[in-house]
C-alpha cells in the first residue's frame, strides 16, 4: 500500500537501537540451516496495522507448509524506520534480510549500482509477466530487481458524515473550493484536515500534490531526468502550499502527529470522526479500518481526488502515486524467489485485494476489492492522465532528502519556498 509511498526522515537514538537488534536478528539468515538443508527466509515488510499483518502471517505458514524444510521468518516495521533506517543499514553492513521492501525510483537504482538486489526476470519469469507495465518502475537498464504487490494513487480520505454536517454537498474539484469547504468546516465546529507531520513525510506530500497540479509535464520530467528545478512552478508550489497553511485547515499540534500509528494519529483522527479530512496514499482505508473501534473500515468513509489549480501550468487530472514492491537481496537462497511469486500469485493477490490493504497489481485480483474506497482509487488511476511517483521517490535520496527537509522546514515556519528548491539544487549538484 500504496506505494509509496517514501520523506521518512532521521528516527532518533530509539530506532537506531532498533535497527542494531534487527540487523543482528538476521545475521546468517539466508544460509542454510543443518545438515538436512533446512533454509531460514528472513522477509521485512511495512505491514504493522490494518488487515496486512494477518494477510502475510498466513502466507509465510501456507509457504513453509508447502516447503518442508524452509522456515519463513515475517516482521513488520513501520514504513519510515524501514526505508530510511533498517533497510539502508542492513544492506550497507553486508547482512540483509533475504526478502525485504523496495521502493522505485533512485533509490532502487542506488541499490542495483551497488549490487545489492536478485536480478529476477530469469528467476521467476512468469511473475514478472503477471503485473505488466506496473513493473517498469522497479527495472533498471530493463533487468527487473523488484515486483510490486500494490500500486495506487493519493487522494483524500473524508468523513461523508461531517462533509454533510458542514452543508458540503459534493467534494472539491478545484483547490478554491477545497478552501471554501476547509472554512465550512471549521463554522461548523469541525477539524477540517488531519496531517500526521510529526512523521514528516505526509507533510511534504502537500508540497507535492502542489507541485504536480503547478508544474506541466516537461518541468517534471526535466527535474526527474536531468534535476532541472529552475522552473519558477517549484517555487510556486510552495508558496501555494504556505498559503493554504495560513487557512489554518490541519488539527491543533499537527507538527507533532504520528501518521499512522494510534487512535492519536493523523489516520486515527478520521477513523474516530475527529478529524473530517486526510491526504495519504492508496492503503490508508485498511490503516483507519485498523484503528476504529470495531477493527472496520467505516461506513462514512470515502475518497476523492487532489483538486486542480485552475490557471496554472499543472494537469488537474494528474495523479501522485507509487506502490510497494519486494526485492530479494543478491546472496539470498532461490527460495526467496519462490516466495515472492507466492505472495504475487493470483490467489494471494486475490485475498490481498479482499483484505482492503491495497490494490493490486496482478489483473485477475482486481475483481477481488471489496471495499468501494479502493474501487475509488482503481477507477481514479485508470483516469488519471499522468501518474507521478512520489517526488522523493522519483528524484532519488539525496536530492529527495534535502527536498523534504526544506519543505518540514516550511511546515513548520523556519524555512521558505525558494528555500526548498535551493535545497534541490544543492544536493542535486553534489551527484
Amino acid at each position: 500500500m500504496n506505494q509509496h509511498s517514501s520523506i521518512r526522515r532521521a528516527i532518533g537514538a530509539a530506532t537506531a537501537a532498533a535497527a542494531m537488534v534487527a540487523l543482528a536478528g538476521c545475521s546468517g539468515a539466508s544460509e542454510g540451516g543443518d545438515a538436512g538443508g533446512d533454509v531460514t527466509l528472513t522477509w521485512w515488510h511495512n505491514a504493522t496495522s490494518g488487515p496486512l499483518p494477518a494477510v502475510w502471517e498466513e502466507v509465510a505458514a501456507e509457504f513453509e507448509a508447502d516447503h518442508p524444510g524452509v522456515t519463513v521468518e515475517q516482521t513488520g516495521y513501520q514504513n519510515e524506520d524501514l526505508q530510511r533506517t533498517l533497510i539502508p543499514n542492513a544492506l550497507a553492513a553486508g547482512d540483509p534480510p533475504d526478502l525485504f521492501q523496495v521502493w522505485p525510483g533512485g533509490e532502487l537504482r542506488d541499490q542495483v549500482a551497488n549490487d545489492y538486489l536478485m536480478p529476477l526476470d530469469d528467476a521467476i519469469p512468469d511473475t514478472v509477466t503477471a503485473v505488466g507495465s506496473t513493473v517498469g518502475p522497479w527495472q533498471v537498464d530493463g533487468a527487473t530487481y523488484g515486483i510490486p504487490f500494490t500500486f495506487g494513487i493519493e487522494g483524500f480520505w473524508y468523513n461523508t458524515d461531517l462533509f454533510e454536517q458542514a452543508g458540503i454537498d459534493a467534494p472539491p474539484t478545484t483547490l478554491d473550493e477545497l478552501v471554501d469547504d476547509v472554512a465550512k468546516l471549521r463554522d461548523a465546529g469541525i477539524t477540517p484536515i488531519a496531517v500526521g507531520a510529526g512523521d514528516k513525510w505526509p507533510a511534504a506530500h502537500w508540497w507535492y500534490q502542489f507541485a504536480l497540479h503547478s508544474c506541466s509535464a516537461d518541468a517534471l520530467q526535466a527535474a526527474e531526468t536531468d534535476n532541472d528545478f529552475d522552473d519558477p512552478c517549484w517555487v510556486e508550489a510552495g508558496e501555494q502550499l504556505e498559503e493554504f497553511i495560513g487557512v489554518e485547515p490541519f488539527q491543533d499540534g499537527f507538527l507533532g502527529t504520528p501518521a499512522q500509528t494510534g487512535a492519536g494519529s493523523s489516520a486515527g483522527l478520521i477513523a474516530n470522526g475527529q478529524a473530517a479530512m486526510e491526504l495519504m496514499g492508496h492503503w490508508n482505508a485498511g490503516v483507519i479500518g485498523g484503528l476504529t473501534a470495531d477493527q472496520q473500515v467505516p461506513e462514512f468513509l470515502g475518497w476523492f481526488p487532489f483538486p486542480g489549480i485552475p490557471g496554472s501550468s499543472g494537469d488537474p487530472t494528474a495523479a501522485l502515486g507509487g506502490g510497494d514492491g519486494f526485492a530479494c537481496s543478491a546472496d539470498a537462497p532461490p527460495e526467496c524467489a519462490e516466495l515472492l511469486a507466492y505472495i504475487m500469485s493470483d490467489d494471494v493477490q486475490a485475498r490481498f485485494a479482499a483484505s482492503g490493504a491495497g490494490i493490486p497489481t496482478v489483473a485477475s485480483a482486481m475483481g477481488s476489492i471489496e471495499d468501494p474506497n479502493l474501487a475509488l482509487v482503481a477507477e481514479g488511476l485508470a483516469d488519471a492522465s499522468y501518474v507521478q511517483l512520489w517526488f522523493d521517490t522519483a528524484f532519488g535520496t539525496t536530492v529527495g532528502n534535502a527536498m523534504n527537509e526544506g519543505i518540514v522546514n516550511l511546515f513548520g515556519g523556519a524555512g521558505s519556498a525558494e528555500d526548498i528548491v535551493t535545497k534541490m539544487q544543492d544536493a542535486a549538484a553534489t551527484l
